[in-house]
């Protein structure tokens, strides 16, 4: 599942940076969506953004590692896909931040002028994977 979403997250910012002078105008999907290239040098939502990209990577890869171990732990076969996904996510914005020194960004939701931060599909899957460990573990201490 890690490698799934990993392949799937640098196939969609290939396709992405491939299309960057559409991208960088903009490009509506819908409206509150829009497809807009950008490049996030920190961490969520932009958070540290003066912190060196290796550190970012080294404490992502760091995190990547613990997760791994949880995997080969995990007994269930739903809380290793949830943690595989989560793994791939965030191996996609390393990636991008050992090639690129930021992450590339290219989903942008909006309410009028409101923006939800600009994202990305690891992004999409590690909020998913670990949305999906809440949702197991929430089940654990309903059936106990």
């Amino acid at each position: 599942m890690a490698i799934s979403a990993l392949l799937a997250d640098q196939a969609s910012k290939a396709l992405a940076l491939a299309n960057a002078a559409s991208f960088e105008k903009g490009i509506t999907v819908f409206p509150g969506f829009d497809l807009t290239l950008l490049r996030n040098e920190g961490v969520t939502f932009g958070f540290l953004p003066n912190v060196p990209w290796w550190a970012l990577a080294m404490l992502a890869l760091g995190i990547v590692f613990f997760l791994i171990l949880l995997m080969i732990k995990a007994k269930k076969t739903s809380e290793v896909v949830a943690l595989g996904v989560v793994i791939g996510g965030a191996l996609g914005n390393i990636v991008d931040r050992v090639r690129f020194g930021g992450v590339t960004d290219f989903l942008d939701f909006y309410l009028g002028t409101a923006h939800w931060p600009a994202f990305n599909f690891a992004d999409v899957f590690v909020v998913c994977g670990v949305g999906t460990l809440l949702w197991i573990e929430m089940f654990k201490k309903a059936k106990s």
